[in-house]
């Protein structure tokens, strides 16, 4: 049987399948976007299909403190597009 890898949501830090969970990843240049195929290199941190753990991220600045790097405004609007079409 083949091993499903699980990572841990930023937001609620519940452990899922990567497969349920955006990927946002800083590439080795230090551009920040996510990831939908999973296979960009670079540093990932993940979110759940879920407004409310986005929302948590934002408000604690995990993504600012996983990546050390500052994150615009167009990454956290482009999250929240993601997340309201996927409802």
């Amino acid at each position: 049987m083949k091993k499903i890898p699980l990572r841990r949501c930023l937001g609620c830090f519940e452990s899922k399948p990567k497969s349920e969970l955006y990927r946002v990843v800083r590439k080795t240049d230090g551009e920040i976007c996510i990831d939908k195929t999973g296979k960009i290199n670079g540093r990932g941190a993940y979110i759940c299909h879920n407004i409310e753990c986005l929302e948590k991220a934002i408000k604690g600045k995990k993504l600012e403190r996983e990546f050390d790097t500052t994150i615009s405004t167009e990454i956290y609007d482009c999250l929240r597009r993601e997340l309201a079409g996927d409802e």
